[in-house]
């Protein structure tokens, strides 16, 4: 373990000495950031976050608690400012003028969603009774207006997300209550149902506008929050590729093979180069991130959910830098495969144009780069979420890598290792 430490450190040594890769990973994604900065009109102040009376058609066919109890959010003084609610009881029309760019998206509640989650009266603990469907809250949402339809669907997750928490913890108590004799079967129902009398009290979202100065900031989207991130995760892309070069280069030179004699095992001294190549790309996106920070004012949120997004950002996009090795025959092959993947992920992965604006099927394909899944936690935690929002992307950051470096460690064994 220590050897393949010391490895590690010893290439981002080499890394941080070398100019023309500190150029391209660290000055490179800096100034074009700066640069759309500008464009944008982020350092003029002309720029609009759009976070202020967004239009949304809210369809309530529900017409029960929950349904009324999301109605009610939405027309809540607390989110007076940041949305301008309408409502409509055509799930079609109100589609129609999202096509028509006349708001920002359509809240569509169907019928039957109280009662997919609260059983009718008398059927809770009836074990003849057959459980209702679950049914899904639609959110259709208009990509001319990004950010702004991202704000409707995190209000509608966190009310979702809110409930079910509710129900699983309240189920619990009642369970536990009903074991310890504190309540009755008879009492069961009415205490389990009691749990939702109060649902529309809810603090509404994670974007809750509050009258002070640090709520306001809490809400605000930052334009650079998202092509800062975006930026840094293309020349990752970069970064990871420059790290599977260097092996093929060292092995070309014949130190990887001299290595070898050395009682240092090929576990060790790949875990080792793969090791340098990750802490490598976590120095190179905290750096930027932290430069952001510093010079543009960003505010990216969360810091716990930021650093355990870059950590897991960093080594799914490891996994595809080892997997550019795997394949590359010599160090200017994965140079130049490198580049045209880190093009490729940039565009696919929403570096350059946000995914919302993107046909579905490509955004069905941006899955497969971390870009997609990294700005996706980027772009939470500058709505105002925090790590327990973050699950998705990092579960599926996680899980690329460890794909990605279970198929290079085959491919990529002790004889390709000692191959000159």
């Amino acid at each position: 373990m220590l050897k393949t430490f010391l490895i590690g450190l010893k290439d981002v040594r080499l890394v941080f000495r070398d100019r023309a890769a500190l150029t391209f990973m660290l000055l490179a994604p800096f100034l074009l950031t700066l640069g759309m900065g500008f464009v944008t009109g982020r350092f003029s102040g002309t720029s609009n976050s759009g976070l202020q009376d967004i239009p949304v058609i809210i369809v309530n066919l529900d017409q029960a608690e929950l349904g009324d109890a999301l109605v009610d959010v939405f027309h809540s003084e607390d989110l007076a400012e940041l949305v301008e609610p309408a409502s409509s009881s055509d799930p079609e029309a109100a589609r129609q003028l999202i096509d028509d760019n006349k708001a920002a998206a359509a809240v569509i509640i169907p019928e039957g969603f109280t009662r997919s989650i609260i059983p009718a009266e008398g059927t809770m603990f009836d074990s003849s009774y057959a459980e209702a469907d679950p049914v899904s809250i639609e959110v259709y949402v208009n990509p001319a207006m990004p950010t702004s339809a991202g704000v409707v669907k995190a209000i509608v997750d966190e009310f979702v997300s809110r409930v079910d928490e509710g129900r699983t913890s309240g189920m619990i108590t009642i369970f536990q209550m009903l074991a310890t004799g504190i309540i009755t079967p008879q009492q069961a129902e009415t205490e389990g149902r009691s749990l939702f009398e109060d649902v529309d009290q809810t603090e509404p979202t994670a974007l809750t506008l509050k009258t002070d100065d640090e709520g306001a900031q809490a809400v605000e989207f930052d334009v650079l929050a998202y092509m800062a991130p975006g930026m840094a995760l293309l020349f990752l892309m970069y970064t990871v590729s420059y790290g599977g070069r260097s092996i093929l280069a060292e092995r070309a030179q014949g130190t990887l093979p001299r290595l070898l004699v050395s009682p240092t095992s090929s576990a060790q001294i790949l875990g080792g180069k793969v090791f340098g190549i990750y802490l490598t790309g976590v120095a190179q996106i905290s750096i930027l991130i932290l430069a952001s920070a510093i010079f543009f004012q960003v505010k990216w949120g969360d810091p716990l959910g930021m650093a355990v997004l870059i950590l897991a950002a960093v080594f799914g996009a490891t996994g595809w830098g080892m997997l550019i090795t795997t394949f590359a025959r010599n160090p200017n092959q994965a140079a130049s495969i490198g580049s045209a993947i880190m093009l490729i992920f940039g565009i696919l992965g929403g570096s350059f144009i946000d995914l919302g604006m993107m046909p579905p099927a490509v955004q069905f394909i941006s899955k497969i780069t971390p870009n997609a899944w990294a700005l996706d936690g980027f772009t939470t935690l500058a709505l105002g979420g925090g790590l327990a929002q973050l699950t998705e992307p990092i579960v599926a950051l996680l899980i690329m890598g460890v794909l990605l470096f279970l198929v290079s460690v085959i491919i990529f064994g002790k004889k390709k290792l000692a191959q000159k």
